[in-house]
């Protein structure tokens, strides 16, 4: 029967993840970023499955040969994610595996689905790669800020879509100290207000994984490059490495991953069914 681990034993599925799979899975194994457990057993799990905690999609983890856990899965997505998934607003079930041997399970496991599917690219950037010379300027009335507790918490009200900012991070922190204890963070403010952030939306050890976002209408304005720049300095003074996970087809992301020196290290299939 699959189970919902309690928190404090998701240190249990430390052994079933890959190490050098997403580091969304070991953020949440690990406790730093919210999420949700299921597993085979609840002693001593072989197999599970990750609902990330911003609602981002599911990852499968540990033995994807595991029958006990295989099939049960299905009824376990009809009767237990389906109807939680559709009361907060989520029409598709997304889902990658933590390695590669998961793709044609999940293949079979849901063939009787419409399954459709779609590449991710994971970047890393190594200080010595880093190419700081890129730093682009910003047009007047654009300026890069740290996002501080000060910033964030807007008591003078000299910002005007804090909310922006708020339900961003909260997106993937269970609280705004979470975040300023484990993560850090850039926005960009332009007639008082935010109109693109750059932070940490997951950490495993000193790595962080990038979210990044500029309104609609500041966008072609190369404010993602400014303030990506800003980030991974900040991680290079404090002996972080900055990690960057997008879809293949997200070309304006990957050009500026690229044009900062990041490096693709690895890529992975992800696949998705409406519910």
């Amino acid at each position: 029967m699959i189970s919902e681990l309690t928190q404090s034993d998701f240190h249990k599925c430390l052994g079933i993840i890959n190490e050098q799979g997403q580091l969304e899975a070991q953020a949440i194994v690990t406790g730093v970023n919210p999420g949700r457990i299921f597993v085979d057993n609840t002693t001593t799990p072989k197999s599970g499955l990750i609902w990330l905690g911003n609602n981002d999609g599911f990852i499968f983890i540990g033995d994807e040969s595991n029958e006990r856990f295989n099939k049960e899965l299905n009824d376990f997505i009809d009767q237990v994610i389906t109807p939680e998934a559709k009361r907060i607003g989520i029409e598709w079930f997304e889902m990658v595996g933590n390695h590669p041997k998961w793709n044609n399970t999940i293949e079979l496991l849901f063939k009787h689905r419409k399954l459709g599917s779609w590449l991710q690219r994971v970047y890393m950037l190594r200080e010595e790669n880093y190419r700081h010379e890129r730093v682009p300027m910003l047009e007047q009335g654009y300026k890069v800020h740290k996002i501080t507790k000060l910033l964030f918490e807007n008591n003078n009200n000299s910002i005007e879509n804090i909310d922006f900012l708020h339900s961003k991070v909260l997106e993937f922190w269970r609280t705004p100290d979470s975040f300023f204890a484990e993560g850090i963070g850039y926005c960009i403010v332009h007639n008082n207000e935010i109109v693109s952030v750059c932070f940490s939306g997951f950490v495993f050890e000193n790595i962080h994984c990038i979210d990044i976002e500029t309104l609609e209408a500041h966008q072609g304005k190369k404010l993602a490059q400014k303030i990506a720049h800003s980030f991974v300095k900040d991680c290079f003074e404090n002996n972080m490495v900055p990690y960057w996970d997008c879809m293949e087809v997200n070309e304006p992301s990957i050009a500026v991953a690229e044009n900062l020196g990041f490096s693709n290290i690895f890529k992975y299939l992800g696949y998705e069914f409406s519910f």
